[in-house]
């Protein structure tokens, strides 16, 4: 149980934290006036680029190797990077 668990945080951290993160903070900054979307941008446009942006498979593998030492987590955590980037 506990090595889905790690799988499953994962490929939610990735395919839904990261772009919903990047929309909030985004919307964050436009409504305190630090920026302004381009003319043309939409919001579901910076959902869009939040969905392509972010820590990536790479890091995401460099981190998995550091947080785990339990071989079958580190397995579990692997297969979710790879599901959550396949996303």
């Amino acid at each position: 149980a506990r090595f889905a668990a790690a799988g499953i945080g994962i490929i939610l951290g990735l395919a839904v934290g990261k772009p919903l993160g990047i929309l909030v903070m985004a919307w964050i900054a436009v409504k305190a006036r630090l920026c302004r979307l381009p003319t043309g941008v939409t919001w579901s446009q910076v959902f869009g680029v939040g969905c392509l942006a972010g820590i990536g498979f790479t890091m995401s593998l460099f981190i998995t190797a550091l947080a785990f030492d339990n071989e079958a987590v580190i397995d579990s955590a692997k297969l979710g990077i790879l599901i959550a980037s396949l996303l």
